[in-house]
């Protein structure tokens, strides 16, 4: 980083190249290089970048009502994406849901844990307060968040100032935490919400939290056929809220509009961001099935939360806008032939020795670097195996997602591959030769 650089950086010891354009899948630098934007930054850009109708869309309603505090008004754009959100959810959102609109990802989850809470303070068990996930996991980088995230890495240095509300296991079966195998297996990572609420004070229990396919800590680990749907049924069963984070997966990204939807699941909550406004605006959204509607309007009728940016007319402008253009351009329709024509590409580099997955689902797809094949065992940590790899592809011009600690929260390296839905047979054919040239550099011989 510039020592005379004003920004406070992620990294102190890294360099940041200044993005000054995008155009569809590729950012350009200041001085003109191009980056294949393989990773949608990080799962964030859909619809590909510089799209202009976006802009005049956020410029049209800057021109006429930037802001308004939801605690006076409420703005058009916010109140027609809430409704075109709720008729893509599950059905169970469509008579009566309503929608939450937050900054981002991180609020979106720490709204879901106080909805959860004040769900049941006004249907009257005020004794319901934990909202229990799942160990590698990741939900947000805030406080409450990070309370109910299982990314051991991330979560280490607040560690002191997190609650401990309880996690169970992962739904990963390329390194099954039972050392069982699907389908006989039966989920048991999914019975573990059981066991876990059959050892503990269930009635304390709020909610439970989950990533449909999980994102950034496993590299796109998709459930089994049955997980969702048992998860939900154990929810039901003891009387807490099920929330499904789709922050990374919802808005297309899997090729449905939620990921839920892959196994007909209605969750009581759904958090999305990222890809709501394909990164032209900082937003999120909490969608809330109508069942927690009504307690709400029932009990005290009020909820004690709040942001400053929530709603905001322009974010919320950007999101219809890049709805409108996901509808008119068909773009859901267009994510599985293009996550099909990319896992063609990549699939020779499955044949490599320290590649041992290749998985995902629609254009959210992980990479998963092993150092030994039969055994599925990690590289240490301190061989940096993913990030020597973002640095190999990043010379072939191509920008991609590393992370470390997939297989137990400090080993295991991925990269993970979540392209805007534009993306072209030319452009899979580039990120799988760069990661090819990748593989040949830190893996030489």
């Amino acid at each position: 980083m510039p020592s005379n650089s004003a920004l406070f950086p992620r990294n102190f010891h890294k360099s940041y190249p200044v993005a000054v354009r995008g155009e569809g899948c590729w950012v350009i630098d200041q001085n003109g290089r191009r980056f294949l934007d393989a990773s949608g930054q990080a799962a964030v850009v859909s619809i590909g970048h510089g799209v202009p109708e976006i802009g005049r869309a956020m410029a049209e309603q800057s021109s006429q009502l930037a802001f308004a505090h939801t605690s006076q008004f409420h703005s058009a754009p916010a109140e027609r994406l809430a409704r075109r959100l709720l008729a893509l959810a599950p059905p169970n959102f469509h008579a009566g849901g309503r929608v939450y609109f937050t900054s981002g990802g991180s609020e979106a989850t720490e709204t879901a844990i106080k909805l959860a809470r004040q769900f049941h303070l006004d249907g009257g068990q005020p004794g319901r307060y934990r909202v229990v996930s799942r160990r590698q996991s990741y939900h947000g980088s805030t406080l409450g968040a990070m309370t109910v995230s299982g990314n051991a890495a991330r979560r280490a240095p607040y560690q002191a100032l997190l609650a401990e509300w309880g996690h169970i296991a992962p739904c990963f079966c390329y390194h099954c935490p039972f050392h069982k195998e699907f389908p006989s297996c039966a989920v048991a990572c999914a019975d573990d919400l059981d066991s876990f609420l059959s050892s503990t004070n269930a009635a304390s229990v709020a909610a439970f939290i989950f990533e449909p396919v999980v994102g950034a800590t496993l590299g796109a680990a998709v459930p089994p056929d049955g997980y969702a749907q048992r998860i939900a049924e154990i929810c039901r069963k003891h009387g807490i809220l099920l929330i499904a984070d789709e922050i990374m997966t919802g808005m297309g990204r899997t090729g449905r509009p939620f990921a839920v939807q892959h196994w007909n699941v209605e969750p009581d909550i759904i958090l999305t961001g990222k890809g709501i406004a394909s990164g032209y605006a900082p937003l999120g959204a909490v969608l809330i099935a109508p069942r927690v509607v009504e307690a709400f309007e029932r009990g005290s009728g009020a909820f004690q939360h709040g942001f400053t940016y929530q709603a905001h007319p322009v974010a919320t402008a950007a999101g219809d806008a890049v709805l409108d253009h996901i509808e008119s351009h068909n773009l859901f329709a267009r994510v599985q032939p293009a996550a099909e024509l990319l896992r063609k590409e990549l699939a020779a580099l499955e044949s490599h020795p320290n590649v041992g997955e290749i998985r995902g689902l629609g254009l959210l797809l992980g990479i998963e670097f092993v150092r030994n094949k039969s055994t599925r065992e990690p590289f240490p940590r301190e061989s940096n195996i993913a990030e020597r790899i973002r640095e190999a592809a990043l010379s072939q011009n191509v920008l991609t997602y590393p992370t470390q600690g997939c297989v137990d929260g400090v080993n295991g390296d991925h990269l993970l591959l979540a392209p805007p839905f534009i993306i072209s047979s030319q452009e899979s054919r580039l990120i799988a030769s760069a990661l090819n040239t990748a593989l040949q550099t830190v893996f030489p011989g």
